[in-house]
C-alpha cells in the first residue's frame, strides 16, 4: 500500500486474435463498455457451478485449461483463449514482434525427443497464435505444440508416428 491507497497493478489480456484488454487489479466489480459502468459479480454456488451476475442474469463459466499465462474458458457455452501479460511483458513482445516481421517464415521446431502422435494442420492451413499444430508424445505424456503467430502453413516437415529428436523442424508458417 502507499502513502495515497492501495497500489494497483496493470495487467492486459490478449486475446487469440492479439486483442488487447487492460485491467487493473485489484479487480473492480464492474465493466465499462462505451460511456456506461455495469455490476459484475464472480458467484459459485452447488446448482449453477461458477458463473458471472450480469443485469440480473447468470452466465455460466469455466475454465477448461490453464497453462502459464494462457487460458481457456467456456462463458456461456462459447469458448474463449487468451493469455495475461504484464506491462514488462508486453513490451518484450513489441521488441520480439518487431524482429520477428523482418522474418517472413516462421519455423516451428520440437521442444524435446518424443514421437509425433497427431498433425493437426495442412499446408494452406491458416493458424493463429496460439493454436495447436502437433501432438507430441514425450515420456507417456501428450504435449501441444502451439503456434508462436498468426499465419498460413507452408510446409508440413513431419507425420504422426514418426520420432523426432529436439529441434528436429515441424512446421514452417508463412506469417501475416
Amino acid at each position: 500500500m502507499t502513502a495515497t491507497g492501495p497500489k494497483v497493478k496493470k495487467l492486459y489480456a490478449l486475446s487469440s486474435e492479439n486483442k488487447r484488454f487492460c485491467f487493473s487489479q485489484p479487480l473492480k466489480h464492474s465493466i465499462r463498455i462505451g460511456k456506461h459502468d455495469y455490476e459484475v459479480k464472480l458467484k459459485a454456488d452447488d446448482k449453477y457451478g461458477t458463473y458471472i451476475l450480469w443485469k440480473n442474469r447468470k452466465y455460466p463459466v469455466e475454465i477448461v485449461r490453464s497453462r502459464q499465462n494462457k487460458y481457456e474458458i467456456l462463458f456461456n457455452d462459447i469458448s474463449y483463449t487468451f493469455t495475461i501479460e504484464t506491462p514488462f511483458s508486453m513490451q518484450r513482445m513489441k521488441v520480439l514482434n518487431a524482429s520477428r516481421g523482418k522474418n517472413e517464415r516462421e519455423t516451428l521446431k520440437a521442444p524435446m525427443p518424443g514421437k509425433i502422435i497427431d498433425v493437426l494442420v495442412r499446408e494452406g492451413s491458416t493458424v493463429l497464435r496460439g493454436e495447436p499444430l502437433v501432438i507430441l508424445e514425450a515420456m507417456k505424456m501428450q504435449n501441444e505444440i502451439l503456434s508462436p503467430v498468426n499465419g498460413q502453413i507452408s510446409r508440413v516437415l513431419t507425420k504422426p508416428n514418426t520420432n523426432v529428436m529436439k529441434d528436429d523442424m515441424l512446421i514452417e508458417i508463412k506469417v501475416d
